[in-house]
């Protein structure tokens, strides 16, 4: 009972914040502190919501599909980054500070190079996203294979393990919390790449969208993308946790306890 009481509030509080913030903007909107056309109330979001939902839904498609591939693309260079990184010492320290020097250039001045390069078709959208999502992945992976326990490393050798098999059934099972936590990150850092990436050209996606909606001032088509960008990166951050529950049930059996 008070499991599900704690439940109910956590989820409660959250929701009630959401309608005091909606009912201030309301407020603001109706009382034309600030003009309309610049700040729409939330019935207007939302109508222009529902009434460009079927041309919303295809960009939505397009941008999905390059944060999918994108975010495909950054779990796998981060896996054999944080092996690499693992495995070989000279690597580790050869490879980490480019990778943090990675992540010190703004993707926004990224993009317009990778655009001229690749053209304005979904290439440089998903390798700006594999450049955005890698880095918390590989991150937590790398802590997840050194956080194993060493005494059990040393058992491991002296019954006779190889390299491949401490990896496989002590350091990887190990590394899962970790590597779920930095998904999660890039899960919606990748809705943001690809949006941005957007914002410089092409032809469908959410990115390009906001761009022609801004062009027509209709902030209320702006805010209705904006909204729809922030229901998406939830959703993927809820279907991480989902995928993590299955793979490591074992988390779950504690969260019941």
């Amino acid at each position: 009972m008070r499991k599900r009481l704690q439940n109910i509030t956590s989820k409660g509080i959250p929701a009630a914040v959401i309608l005091a913030l909606l009912a201030i903007w309301q407020l603001f909107s109706g009382a034309g502190v600030i003009p309309k056309f610049m700040l729409p109330s939330p019935l207007e979001v939302g109508q222009a919501f529902f009434g460009e939902f079927p041309l919303l839904m295809e960009h939505a498609k397009a941008t999905l599909a390059e944060a999918f591939l994108g975010l495909l693309g950054g779990v796998i260079l981060a896996f054999l980054a944080a092996l690499l990184m693992d495995w070989f010492p000279y690597v580790y320290k050869g490879m980490y500070p480019i990778i943090v020097l990675t992540q010190t250039i703004p993707t926004i001045a990224i993009a317009p190079l990778l655009v001229l390069w690749m053209g304005y078709e979904m290439a440089p959208k998903i390798t700006l996203i594999v450049i955005t999502t890698f880095f918390p992945i590989t991150i937590g992976l790398l802590d997840g294979f050194r956080s194993g326990d060493p005494d059990a490393a040393d058992l491991f050798k002296a019954m006779g393990a190889s390299k491949w098999q401490i990896f496989r059934y002590m350091k990887l099972p190990g590394s899962l919390g970790h590597f779920f936590a930095g998904l999660r990150v890039s899960a919606a850092y990748s809705i943001v790449g690809a949006v941005i990436s957007e914002w410089l050209g092409g032809y469908y996606g959410l990115g390009v969208y906001m761009v022609r909606v801004k062009k027509s001032y209709s902030f209320d088509k702006m805010f209705a993308v904006i909204f729809l960008i922030s229901a998406i990166s939830l959703l993927l951050m809820w279907l991480v946790d989902l995928f993590q529950k299955l793979v490591m049930p074992w988390e779950r059996v504690k969260e019941e306890k």
